[in-house]
């Protein structure tokens, strides 16, 4: 079944690493497109790939989420999922890469929905900046320190757990303990640390280099720092993690999901008891416990 990626943003679009790995539809924000254009961009989009599976930053503006959200009332869809990500930039786009990368498998829209909370949860992302004074800016709580680093370089790692180490050091943050290839973008700063002695204690299989994300600057307080996200690269691996998942059928509309939540209509998994207690109501009680109904 066809499935759509779609970003808000083409720093999202890392270049692929393999031939069959798909691009992603990049939607126009607001100032740069009125609302009958949207809906027409989101029609054709659906007309042409079915299910539309969007990513998005958890920092995006307030005005372009309303307009996707607004977007996918008009159009009174449920084949249009709208998912946020608080990954850091560049783990939003490798992210989004292995979305890519499943898409042209044989998995459903709505357990390629729900396979965005299980991905991002392997994705080892953080950045080398050059001191810890601004880390109080940062859109991530970070663990409480005895002392702080100074003002030399430091680690910071922002997901799947938040660590912060001394760059000069031996230490380097926690990495994973599977095969991962190391994604990193330099801005106005040196990579040897991140794609040597760091690339080295991970045991990276592969290093590749991409241009910093527009947004990274902002999201980090600074311009002077290499990103990096160390995650799954094989198709293969990224299949049987998603495929190894118990799958359900989302009691509200139907599809096939992973983990407990829809991703498309935002229903919960309802566990058995519950899902027995609910076959034995009246229509009408059934619907009153429906999403939305305000009970």
């Amino acid at each position: 079944m066809p499935i759509a990626i779609a970003v808000t943003s083409a720093d999202l679009v890392l270049t692929a690493t393999d031939q069959h790995t798909p691009g992603a539809h990049v939607l126009s924000p607001p100032e740069g497109q009125d609302f009958a254009g949207a809906l027409a961009e989101m029609g054709r989009l659906l007309d042409r790939q079915g299910y539309c599976v969007a990513v998005y930053p958890a920092s995006t503006p307030p005005a372009h989420v309303r307009r996707m959200h607004a977007v996918r009332a008009m159009l009174e869809s449920d084949r249009i999922a709208l998912l946020p990500s608080g990954l850091p930039p560049l783990g939003t786009a490798v992210l989004v890469r292995q979305l890519r990368q499943l898409s042209v498998c044989d998995f459903s829209p709505g357990v390629l929905g729900a396979a965005v909370r299980l991905l991002a949860h392997y994705i080892y992302a953080g950045a080398l900046l050059p001191s810890a004074n601004r880390l109080d800016r940062l859109p991530v709580e970070l663990p409480r320190t005895r002392s702080k680093p100074g003002s030399g370089p430091c680690a910071v790692l922002a997901a799947p757990n938040r660590q912060l180490v001394r760059a000069g050091g031996e230490v380097t943050p926690a990495g994973p303990q599977f095969a991962t290839s190391l994604t990193y973008a330099a801005g106005q700063a040196a990579s040897d640390w991140v794609t040597g002695r760091l690339a080295r204690q991970w045991q990276v299989q592969a290093l590749h280099p991409v241009p910093l994300p527009a947004e990274s600057a902002a999201w980090w307080g600074t311009g002077k720092l290499v990103e990096f996200a160390a995650a799954v690269p094989e198709v293969s691996l990224l299949y049987q993690m998603v495929g190894s998942m118990r799958q359900e059928a989302c009691h509200w509309c139907g599809l096939a999901l992973i983990g407990d939540r829809c991703a498309f209509c935002s229903c919960p998994v309802v566990p058995p008891e519950q899902r027995r207690q609910q076959a034995a109501l009246k229509p009408a009680d059934r619907r009153a416990l429906a999403p939305g109904s305000g009970n």
